[in-house]
């Protein structure tokens, strides 16, 4: 039976087989609590705790934590009762003492971007409860000094002193086992402990000046504004923007009664996956580490072992461990403890059936028990996140609808990258082996801090382990090695999240972060030596190794088939090469929506012609220089039309302005000059002529069209004559000719007029016909605003987004840099416009244009061919206004497929 719900809580309890909130309230939860209420309620062991609500961090960050503790403080009583009865001990009592954990839970899964705390409640006073309680005395001086450790860093804000030092806590730890000669934490005495505990102190007295806090409602206050304050940290505000989640959607706050998995060995701790988050497979999986705590796994500072024997076996097979040591060193916890790897394979089972998706979960084992701290849908590679849905939809958790929904059309692009040239793997020297963390290959230089990973353009980010403050240089790295951490550290789960390669684990690395140096095998590679790393299989490898493009799995052309099925819009490409058009036709595109004629006039053979005609005073010397391009462009066209072989191919009339194909270097116009037999003065009269103060707006498109018709001509000519050549091939092409940036219906005309008049003239020299239309690029404000007008003589239209935003928001692309940045912090923005559609302002212009457009020509075709057709968001929109098609990159039409289908099923 269900709890009633109280809309006007901050704070949801759960635990005990009950709870006030459900995982339909994620948005106000946070996922993770309400993913602990869901637990709860369908009878997974939880330990009990409560939930301050996302919009209690929204009122603190308005209001300041005064009001906020005065408002919400009752209610979080209430809820440490319910807790204490519960667990039948006492929060801030000296006998029985109730210890807890403090995280965050954001509504996405954000891991390490925000705060926890751990063994919240401990003191000089309550330790001797815990060691009464227990009757471990280590135990409970092993979560003391944990907790200080954490509560300092996180609450109190004790960092290293530069990026070159270990955190503060780790030196004093290293400096002890150096001192006793031992390896582990868990190789500590009672008495080491006990001197950890002190040393912690001290080094937080000296460092900030203040005690460390004793009283337990001090703690658990500053703990609770810890977590609020991590939501506007560095760390979680890159992350944000880098996933482009909005900013005002705050953090829950979760407070659970601790469990500990650091009481002995029977106790423990672990992450699991229902599937494999780097490749999809259907095998459940993940490491755990026997008397620790879960940090412990996440941080990677011990190497965990692997829950599952399979598991174990393939992780010694990469390791070259024999099958005895192991089994004696590292046995998997299904051979450790049989009863309890039943019982979790048992829940994750029913969670993943549940949640109808691969779940990521969290578990402590207290002395024989299980207790289950987390689950979420688990983060995933793009080939695990295809075939994960792929499976479901096939093994009948899921419909076709939700299938195409999982996917997130972004990630597509990790089925695309390049991957390792087998022969060249066959000549490449494997220094190291790691963990296979995270598919896929990089090639890049070294680097050793984050912060410094745009030093090269292509980096590896070589660390011992990650800290979620490298989130930044992560994403910009081409691919991240850590020594230590398992499959579930840190650098394995962020790296999963972001689609970067990564090897984790890689034990036989020596890093030295003050001499910037990686020794392995005897071997000192310095920051800037090339490495490669093969994120598949965890090697990693001498120097610079060749690559080749990726093999589409059969998940992924299911997944295509299935998009296609659902989608409305069709997915042109924009492609101005036979080879990029074949690129694009492999993944599935059905015509060319913009092909630039303009790069075809750059390549060498050919761009002194065009100077020629520019520099021509005549018509008659223009058409002289023209004809030398016809055959070249029509070579080009034929190319293009062939690889689409019969697919419409929409090209695109000379749209840059002349200035940009003349030279500017003095050497090169001595060149010119000799070369078409004029003087040097003639050359330089003429590049000054053409000088424009903004080109962007000046003498370009349909204005060149219709002051040198002669180029229209050629062009239209060009296009046809290429058109007929396929024809005799057996291939019926579809050339759609546009008009680039037209602002009155009568610069459309009199270029439709040329054109006209050029296929007339064609068709009759070559006594044959092809099918063709012409059609406008609709990209100043005026064009859409009369739009009406012009469609009254096009067949199409095709909105270039990229100017058409450029003019509406009276920005330059090329110049935007200098301060959209500073937009997008201060919040004038909320994205990049010319990244994502600004469907208010832009996306109101292409909706009076499409609507006038069709009101005086109802069959009029419309589609969009700027940067905007491959972004999913600006997909969605072009679905809503009723646009034939969306034309993209190549490499974006997998994407642009998927969105198109996601778009068409969330409308309906």
């Amino acid at each position: 039976m269900e709890t009633l719900i109280d809309n006007n809580l901050s704070v949801y309890t759960f635990g005990n087989k009950k709870a006030d909130g459900s995982r339909k309230m994620k948005n106000l939860l946070g996922g993770k609590g309400a993913n602990l209420a869901e637990m709860s309620r369908i009878g997974i062991p939880v330990p009990p705790g409560f939930t301050i609500t996302t919009e209690v961090c929204t009122q603190y960050n308005e209001e300041g934590k005064d009001a906020v503790i005065a408002r919400i403080e009752p209610e979080v009583r209430a809820a440490i009762n319910s807790i204490e009865e519960t667990m039948g001990a006492m929060f801030g009592d000296d006998d029985n003492p109730l210890l807890i954990s403090v995280r965050s839970g954001a509504r996405v899964s954000m891991p390490g971007m925000m705060d926890t705390v751990l063994n919240l409640g401990l003191n000089d006073e309550s330790i001797k409860g815990v060691i009464k309680m227990t009757g471990n005395e280590r135990f409970a001086w092993d979560s003391y000094r944990r907790f200080i450790q954490m509560y300092s860093s996180v609450v109190m804000g004790l960092k290293p002193e530069s990026k070159e030092d270990l955190d503060p806590f780790e030196e004093i730890i290293d400096h002890l086992k150096d001192k006793r000669r031992i390896e582990q934490d868990t190789q500590f005495t009672v008495q080491d402990l006990q001197d950890l505990v002190y040393d912690f102190k001290d080094i937080v007295k000296k460092r900030t000046g203040k005690p460390f806090p004793t009283n337990p409602w001090d703690q658990l206050w500053g703990a609770i504004l810890a977590v609020f304050d991590s939501w506007n940290g560095d760390r979680a505000i890159y992350y944000r923007k880098m996933h482009g989640y909005p900013e005002d959607w705050g953090t829950a706050v979760n407070v659970q009664a601790m469990v500990f998995g650091n009481m002995g060995e029977d106790s423990g701790t672990g992450v699991c996956f229902t599937r494999d988050a780097g490749t999809g497979e259907n095998v459940f999986n993940g490491e755990y580490l026997i008397n620790a705590q879960g940090e412990d796994v996440v941080a990677g500072v011990r190497t965990p072992q692997q829950i599952t024997l399979l598991g174990s076996q393939r992780w010694a097979k990469l390791a070259q461990i024999e099958e005895e040591e192991r089994k004696e060193k590292y046995p998997s916890l299904e051979e450790l403890m049989p009863e309890i790897y039943k019982e979790l394979f048992e829940y994750q089972n029913k969670l993943e059936t549940h949640y109808q998706d691969m779940q990521d979960m969290e578990f402590t084992i207290q002395q024989g028990k299980l207790w289950i701290l987390q689950t979420r849908n688990g983060k995933r590679t793009g080939a695990a996140m295809v075939k994960i849905a792929m499976d479901l939809l096939k093994e009948g958790l899921i419909d076709e609808k939700i299938a195409l929904n999982r996917i997130e059309p972004r990630k597509l692009d990790e089925l695309l990258h390049p991957i390792f040239d087998p022969e060249a793997l066959e000549d490449a020297e494997v220094v190291a082996q790691g963990l296979p963390a995270s598919p896929g290959a990089a090639t890049g230089q070294i680097v050793f801090f984050a912060d410094e990973a745009e030093k090269y353009k292509n980096s590896i980010l070589v660390r011992i382990e990650t800290s979620p403050e490298d989130v930044e240089g992560m994403n910009i790295a081409k691919g991240i090695v850590t020594a230590r951490g398992g499959m579930t550290s840190h650098a394995a789960v962020v790296a999963r999240g972001i689609g970067k390669c990564c090897v984790s684990g890689a034990g036989a690395l020596k890093i030295n972060y003050k001499n910037r140096t990686l020794t392995v095998g005897g071997h000192e590679y310095h920051e800037g030596d090339w490495i490669s790393i093969n994120g598949s299989t965890g090697n990693i490898l001498e120097g610079k190794v060749a690559t080749k493009e990726p093999e589409l799995s059969g998940e992924f052309a299911e997944l295509m088939k299935l998009s296609d099925a659902y989608a409305q819009m069709e997915v042109r490409t924009n492609a101005d090469t036979p080879k990029d058009a074949e690129i694009a036709r492999s993944f599935g595109a059905t015509g060319i929506g913009l092909t630039r004629t303009e790069h075809m006039f750059f390549e060498v053979d050919r761009i002194k012609a065009m100077r020629e005609m520019i520099l021509a005073d005549t018509i008659k010397g223009r058409k002289q220089a023209l004809k030398e391009l016809l055959p070249m462009q029509r070579s080009d066209f034929e190319g293009i039309f062939r690889a689409m072989k019969g697919y419409p191919v929409t090209v695109r009339l000379l749209d840059p302005p002349l200035h940009e194909f003349v030279p500017h270097q003095l050497a090169t116009q001595k060149e010119l000059a000799e070369d078409l037999h004029i003087s040097l003065s003639s050359v330089k009269t003429k590049v000054a002529e053409l000088e424009e103060f903004n080109p962007m707006l000046g003498h370009r498109g349909c204005r060149l069209g219709n002051t040198y018709p002669e180029i229209t001509e050629m062009q239209t000519q060009a296009i046809l004559e290429a058109a007929l050549n396929l024809k005799k091939e057996g291939i019926n092409t579809k050339p759609e000719i546009m008009v680039p940036l037209v602002g009155t219906v009568e610069e459309f005309i009199q270029q439709k007029a040329v054109i006209d008049q050029t296929a007339e003239e064609v068709f009759k020299r070559r006594k044959d016909t092809v099918e063709y239309s012409v059609g406008t690029m609709m990209e100043t404000p005026r064009a859409t605003l009369v739009a009406d007008e012009i469609a009254k003589y096009a067949d199409f239209f095709s909105f270039g987004t990229n100017d058409l935003t450029q003019m509406t928001f009276g920005y330059s692309r090329d110049d935007s840099g200098k301060f959209l940045p500073i937009y997008l912090q201060k919040g004038i923005l909320k994205a990049d416009p010319f990244e994502i559609l600004d469907q208010e302002g832009v996306g109101q212009l292409i909706e009076i244009g499409t609507q006038r457009g069709r009101e005086s020509h109802p069959g009029l075709k419309v589609g969009i061919c700027g940067e905007h057709g491959g972004e999913p968001s600006s997909v969605g929109f072009c679905q809503k206004v009723g646009m034939n098609y969306v034309s993209c990159s190549p490499f974006r039409v997998p994407i642009a497929r998927v969105a198109a289908a996601q778009a068409a099923l969330n409308e309906n």
